[in-house]
């Protein structure tokens, strides 16, 4: 092939990457070249060795020289790195890599925050903000000693005049020593709450009420022949008044009496102050900007009354409040029924009988203290004399607990709600207060990016002359990290965005913005799949993006299945031919011109040489349908929208169009509610009907199938239980008497003790990515020498745990159990991984389908509604191909499948399309076409159609 290198050659063509002997993972041992300051795209079926060559050996490789390159003091606080599994590579740049796992989990992540937009334009309002008062509207002025005198004679020209320093403002105390220490300063006045008195020996005032002290300075006619004194008391009463003073003229109108001036930002008209504006002041993550409520996350956690008690009509003692259960002879009942007992009431009393009293008592407790009697789960014989906390402040008290399960059970009764105070701004009131043309941080913060960047393009006009000067550098910073972000499909989302809601490919498209932000030149940029959730129409936008990273003098390897992406790049890498340990090879590489004219599975497809046939005939249904009326949650529109059972519907629309909102936030809740009686909440919709055709509802979702390597296939699609019963019932394990704990890497007994059975240990890397190794003392096999002695058909537990999935369904063909759910596993493509794969290194896509198979395995009802979220991320045409096969056998099964998807392969044949649109954000939220892939192709309003058209030709 024209790719392998000599081996005896030294010869190195500097515009090239070259690798010698790849045996990474299963890597084959190939020699590889491919042209530097290039978009090079590495395809192939899943599993064939893509990540392998691109992470595992460039980006590993890249790193590490990296990391050797500090100093030896450094790296002895992050150790030394493992070696790639590669005999050397050459025209290696600095490598940055740009993956579809760094979604952060911080609820104080957002995506202004993420791409420095947020920081930016905290700076623009420090620098240039205008203060307005949160009491009066007014805007906040600070004024120089000289200022205020020279307002004060040209108003109050001949007028009598007191000047006082305010020394306490709203707050309660007797403040017997203050007054001491002014005596002792020489004042012999004060003003407290608005009247003027002497001071005198032992002065206090009432300790429980709120008061406002000022000292009296002095008392002086406004007049040219004093302005002198004026000066002198005015500098005094700053310096007592810490920057504040309060004049009062007594011969003025009423409401012209009183001024204050302060030589910071004040309202002239109530006296409130503000804190000189720093950007920390417009930080939802510092104590000097949060909202108090909240913290910072514009949400707080609340125990409700109704999640509490949903059936007003039961009786506590029958189970009327949830949380509780029905009665039992334990402490919290007893102080319960003690406290109605006092009030005329029994536990067997309908809630709804109750007095509010009652109720508030029950809920929120009683300082009142009452005996109670001896309970089950009492400590001690006598009885308890003892105040009661209440049902709601103990679940909170429990949902603070160190075990995952109580946790979790007191959780469910928790609702996530605006903050009250900040409305979901985050900040405290007066950082809200400070404005640009009107608008607060907090509301820009809330624009789309494509809203935000035709504001930021409007805003000179809005701007003063000294606003423009002091902010023309950082609006620049602002378009220009904007445009980047639309030039990438994100015009949809608000900068406000949690980045923990965000799609792996969402953020992996903000990273990559951020990077071509920074102008960088001569990196080696690595991305996984970054056309993740990203419609046709926005793919052109990506594909331009990565054109202008490679253009600014980078090289750009993308691991993608995408063909306008291949078609779009310098050079086209294919790993295969197939999974696992039959992939590991390049099978065709070369300009996509060259690529096809090759024979692979990919140039095959790419050729259309091999193609997913369109379906001859959709399907009709069962004639039963789900009606959902009124739906407007986030950007939705009052959708009313038909979903056909017994049918595949394809979920369609742009980035942003509302298609997770319908589905996951509304549908899919909705479901649950009323077949599982979950307690999550659907976003705002006004009916539903139909949902009597459907008895079960199953969503498979991209989130992991665990956060740590104890998590794998085998464990979570329960077949492991099936193996460790099968060891244990081996004739050694009898002998020896080990039992189904001795197989597992969970508990001890069986599982190397040194790692607990993870078989990796976390590294911490300081100030980098921590990383898993293998632990030093079982090598990575989890478990101890004794339990790997036992062995059925030669195999330990640890080699069961190491096999394919292919090779498993071979392994366990006569046991039933085991092989259908090895069978499932392999019938959704993923025959190449291991059963005890850590679920840490499983892609997005990868735990769909762990899930998606673990589904299949189990018996569908033939009125079951399956619900995915883009199941044909991370697959080739190929594997596409096999699960089209997977979801057409469910559907003709009697059961509905509902996909969303951006995909064109399964958009073409499903039996039932529902596009949403026509933009993403606040242009979408409606639907723009609905009906079989041939009537929505004929629809002039939607972007899909566009595309679809072109497919089905």
């Amino acid at each position: 092939m024209h790719t392998t290198l000599d081996q005896h050659s030294e010869a190195y063509i500097e515009e090239e990457i070259a690798i010698y002997g790849a045996r990474e993972n299963n890597l084959k041992n190939f020699d590889l070249k491919f042209p530097r300051n290039s978009l090079v795209v590495i395809t192939g079926v899943s599993g064939s060795g893509k990540s392998s060559l691109a992470f595992d050996t460039i980006y590993a490789e890249g790193q590490r020289r990296y990391m050797e390159s500090f100093s030896a003091y450094a790296r002895s606080f992050i150790g030394n790195m493992e070696r790639p599994d590669v005999d050397k590579i050459e025209g290696l740049s600095p490598v940055i890599s740009i993956e579809q796992k760094t979604t952060s989990r911080n609820p104080r992540s957002t995506v202004g925050t993420t791409t420095e937009i947020y920081d930016f334009l905290r700076l623009l309002y420090a620098r240039t903000a205008d203060a307005f008062s949160y009491v009066t509207g007014e805007k906040m002025i600070k004024q120089t000693e000289d200022q205020i005198i020279e307002w004060i004679m040209e108003h109050y020209d001949g007028q009598k005049m007191i000047i006082l320093a305010p020394v306490i403002k709203g707050r309660k105390g007797h403040y017997r020593e203050l007054f001491v220490q002014l005596r002792k300063q020489g004042y012999s006045k004060v003003r407290i709450d608005g009247e003027i008195t002497d001071l005198v020996p032992k002065m206090q005032v009432d300790r429980y009420k709120t008061h406002d002290i000022e000292v009296v300075i002095d008392r002086v006619k406004v007049e040219d022949k004093d302005v002198f004194r004026i000066n002198q008391s005015i500098k005094t009463a700053m310096k007592e008044g810490k920057g504040i003073i309060l004049t009062v003229f007594p011969d003025a109108p009423k409401k012209e009496q009183v001024k204050f001036f302060s030589k910071f930002l004040m309202d002239p008209k109530s006296g409130i102050s503000y804190d000189e504006p720093a950007p920390n002041i417009f930080s939802f993550n510092s104590p000097y900007g949060a909202c108090k409520t909240c913290n910072g996350l514009g949400e707080i956690e609340e125990i409700t009354q109704k999640a509490v008690i949903p059936d007003p009509s039961k009786s506590i003692f029958a189970g009327g409040i949830v949380p509780l259960g029905e009665y039992r002879d334990i402490y919290i009942f007893k102080m319960i029924e003690q406290h109605l007992k006092q009030r005329g009431f029994t536990l067997s009393t309908p809630v709804s009988e109750l007095s509010q009293e009652a109720i508030e008592v029950v809920l929120y407790g009683s300082d009142e203290e009452i005996e109670v009697l001896n309970a089950k789960d009492s400590k001690y014989n006598a009885p308890w004399i003892t105040q009661f906390e209440g049902v709601i402040p103990f679940l909170k008290r429990h949902a603070k607990s160190s075990s995952e399960k109580v946790k979790n059970w007191a959780e469910e009764y928790t609702i996530i709600k605006r903050c009250p105070t900040c409305e979901g701004a985050r900040l405290k009131k007066e950082s809200l207060h400070f404005k640009i043309a009107d608008k607060n941080i907090a509301e820009l913060a809330e624009m789309d990016i494509q809203t935000f960047g035709d504001y930021m393009n409007t805003i000179d006009d809005k701007l003063t002359e000294r606003q423009k000067t002091i902010g023309t550098e950082i609006i620049k910073e602002l378009k220009k990290r904007t445009s980047f972000l639309i030039n990438v499909g994100l015009e949809y989302l608000t900068l406000n965005r949690s980045l923990k809601t965000l799609s792996g490919g969402e953020a992996q498209r903000i990273r990559l913005a951020t990077q071509i932000g920074t102008q960088l030149v001569g990196v080696l940029y690595i991305l996984d799949e970054p056309s993740i959730g990203l419609h046709q129409r926005d793919n052109i936008k990506l594909i331009k993006s990565l054109h202008d990273l490679r253009d600014l003098g980078n090289s750009v390897i993308v691991v993608e299945h995408d063909k306008d992406m291949m078609l779009a790049s310098d050079y086209i890498l294919d790993i295969g031919p197939k999974a696992g340990l039959y992939g590991g090879n390049v099978v065709a590489a070369g300009t996509p011109t060259d690529f096809l004219k090759q024979r692979s599975t990919t140039a095959d497809f790419l050729s259309d040489i091999v193609k997913i046939e369109i379906p001859k005939k959709r399907r009709e249904g069962n004639g039963h349908t789900i009606t959902l009326k009124g739906a407007n949650g986030n950007n939705l529109r009052n959708v009313s929208v038909d979903f056909p059972l017994g049918k595949m519907i394809c979920i369609t629309g742009v980035s942003g169009s509302g298609k997770s909102t319908l589905i996951h936030d509304t549908l899919y809740p909705i479901l649950n509610q009323k077949i599982y009686r979950s307690k999550k909440n659907p976003k705002e919709y006004k009916s539903i009907e139909g949902l009597e055709f459907v008895d079960k509802v199953i969503e498979v979702d991209q989130s992991p199938i665990g956060r740590t390597p104890r998590s794998n296939p085998a464990t979570y699609t329960d077949m492991f239980s099936e193996i460790r019963t099968l060891f244990t019932n081996l004739p050694e394990s009898k002998i020896r008497g080990y039992k189904p704990g001795r197989f597992s890497f969970n508990v001890k007994g069986g599982r190397c003790e040194t790692c607990q059975g993870g078989g990796k240990k976390l590294i911490e890397m300081d100030f980098l990515p921590d990383v898993y190794v293998d632990c030093e003392e079982c090598k990575g096999k989890r478990y101890n020498r004794e339990t790997l002695e036992i062995r059925y058909k030669g195999k330990s537990i640890s080699d069961i745990l190491n096999m394919t999935v292919d090779q498993g369904a071979e392994f366990f063909e006569p046991y039933p159990k085991i092989l259908r759910k090895l069978t499932a596993l392999s019938e959704v493509g993923l025959g190449y991984i291991t059963l005890g794969q850590h679920a840490t290194t499983l892609s997005g896509g990868e735990a769909q389908r762990v899930k998606l198979a673990t589904e299949l395995s189990k018996k569908d009802t033939g009125k079951t509604f399956y619900i995915l979220d883009e199941p044909t991320t991370g697959l080739h045409f190929e594997d596409i191909q096999h699960l089209l096969n997977v979801l057409h056998k469910l559907v003709d099964k009697g059961n509905t499948v509902l996909v969303i998807e951006h995909n064109l392969d399964v958009i073409k044949v499903a039996d039932h399309i529902i596009d949403l649109g026509p933009e993403g954000g606040r242009g979408g939220g409606m639907i723009v076409a609905e009906g079989t892939p041939e009537k929505v192709s004929r629809s002039k309003k939607s972007y899909t159609a566009k595309f679809l058209k072109e497919e089905m030709k």
